[in-house]
């Protein structure tokens, strides 16, 4: 069995994952689109929803840690 954080990973931590891919996505294919299109309005709107992803992807990682202490952390007796 591999130890990969997903695996090993909270619930919390497994949707902040996907929301931060989500978020991400969606605004990277909005920049895209926007500069396509060329609407500046459109390309100022991804890059909030690029920086929330950014913000969800390191909650997630403060989380990991958080879980990862606790798992390390010897039974209290």
């Amino acid at each position: 069995m591999l130890n990969t954080p997903w695996e090993t990973g909270s619930p919390l931590y497994r949707k902040l994952v996907i929301t931060a891919l989500v978020l991400t996505g969606v605004g990277i294919l909005l920049a895209i689109a926007g500069a396509m299109l060329q609407t500046d309005p459109l390309v100022y709107a991804a890059m909030p929803m690029i920086v929330a992803g950014l913000g969800t992807h390191l909650a997630g990682l403060v989380v990991r840690g958080r879980d990862a202490r606790r798992r390390a952390r010897p039974p209290r007796a």
